[in-house]
């Protein structure tokens, strides 16, 4: 039945234009600031060739494309995930889901699966752009591992604290609003904190995605990323199944 639902979303997201407006978007913004690095390290590459184990292509353009990926996904997620619940709430189809026999668990993860399957096609264009540098060079594939690792987690992130926001209005601005909001407070906690409230920097979903953008693979970092996940997912499945049993 999950299947079901996850062809159901991509059918929708598919036919809507603004998913395809927003992932031309997305490719335009990254591929801009890949061949922007790019001209750069090619500029500099003179002065690299000076210096005892320079840094590669790999930390001059991959890493950093990938950091501009993950604030990007945090700008778009709110507008793919405000219609997951709240347009069909306001659409009055989630009743109708609702009181099809189907457990509240499968139709959030079918929704988040479905909204993740697209996140994962972009990251694979983002991966397939960066492969284009094996034409002129080398390319550290344990770095370029590390971040599309950490890319997809903080991705699986931002769709289920979306997706729960989207549960809690009929309103699909609402949502987006709410869930860019609380995104960029935790944002802003991080940049906020600076170096005298480190532990302020733990709440912070792109500082862990930060030790994945520098190639270090940490298992705190993946757990804080699994239990931010979960927990909204479980937040989302309680909302709905309250609803369900009230309805």
């Amino acid at each position: 039945m999950i299947v079901t639902i996850i062809r159901k979303e991509l059918n929708m997201l598919f036919t809507s234009p603004l998913a395809w407006i927003l992932l031309a978007l997305i490719q335009l913004i990254l591929t801009w600031a890949f061949l922007g690095r790019l001209d750069a390290f090619l500029e500099i590459q003179a002065q690299l060739l000076q210096i005892e184990n320079p840094p590669g292509v790999t930390e001059t353009i991959i890493s950093p494309v990938f950091a501009m990926a993950a604030i990007v996904f945090l700008m778009v997620t709110p507008l793919l995930s405000m219609r997951l619940l709240a347009e069909e709430r306001r659409n009055h189809t989630l009743t109708l889901l609702m009181s099809a026999p189907i457990s509240m668990a499968d139709i959030i993860m079918g929704k988040f699966l479905g909204l993740m399957i697209f996140f994962a096609m972009i990251i694979a264009l983002i991966v397939a752009l960066c492969m284009s540098l094996l034409l002129g060079g080398a390319i550290d594939f344990g770095l370029l591992l590390s971040n599309t690792l950490g890319l997809l987690l903080v991705a699986a992130c931002f769709s289920a604290l979306g997706l729960y926001i989207s549960s809690l209005t009929a309103q699909p601005v609402i949502a987006a609003i709410g869930a860019l909001g609380v995104l960029l407070g935790l944002w802003v906690i991080d940049l906020a904190a600076g170096e005298t409230n480190q532990w302020l920097h733990f709440i912070s979903l792109l500082k862990h995605f930060e030790r994945f953008n520098q190639g270090l693979i940490d298992t705190l970092s993946i757990a804080y990323f699994i239990l931010f996940m979960t927990t909204f997912l479980i937040l989302t499945i309680h909302r709905l199944d309250g609803e369900r049993l009230h309805g």
